[in-house]
């Protein structure tokens, strides 16, 4: 199973304050507030756990057919940097998503996997030619070249990523 997702950090700044009186609260654990406020530069932490918690909910709905805004359960740790590339993973009840996020001036980016062998494995989709969204959830057929493999697709302002393993 695979997710993502992208924040266009131009367009979070317009439409979203997150410096607002309990919005940290609604979204992020005491754990994760931590990160934030401890964090370099506040603002991008934010966008980067919330990418994080983004991509593994979309896994989560895929095996559990769930659907909901429930931030709170989905908790982000474990964060590491390698070669620029920040590592982590998120749980939610009993289940932990691997993530790997890339952090650029102009987006935030985060892959979600089950297993982590699986980063190696990641196909860049150039469109949406050949996806059939089943249920409300993407698949690749046909044209994909991947033979009914689950896609993700996630877009913010700018910025569009399609994925597949």
């Amino acid at each position: 199973m695979i997710g993502n997702d992208i924040i266009d950090l131009a367009l979070a700044r317009k439409e979203s304050n997150w410096q607002r009186k309990g919005f940290l609260d609604k979204i992020f654990t005491k754990n994760e507030q931590l990160m934030i406020l401890n964090s370099i530069n506040p603002e991008v932490m934010v966008w980067n756990l919330w990418s994080r918690k983004e991509a593994a909910y979309k896994i989560y709905n895929r095996q559990t057919g769930i659907r909901g805004y429930f931030p709170l359960q989905l908790e982000c740790s474990d964060l590491k940097i390698r070669n620029q590339i920040i590592f982590g993973k998120v749980s939610i009840k009993d289940n932990v998503y691997f993530t790997k996020t890339v952090i650029t001036k102009q987006f935030v980016n985060t892959i979600s996997l089950e297993k982590i062998d699986d980063f190696n494995a990641i196909k860049q989709l150039n469109n949406r030619e050949g996806i059939i969204k089943i249920n409300g959830i993407p698949n690749c057929f046909g044209k994909c070249n991947l033979a009914s493999r689950p896609v993700s697709i996630s877009h913010h302002g700018e910025f569009e990523q399609i994925i597949s393993i």
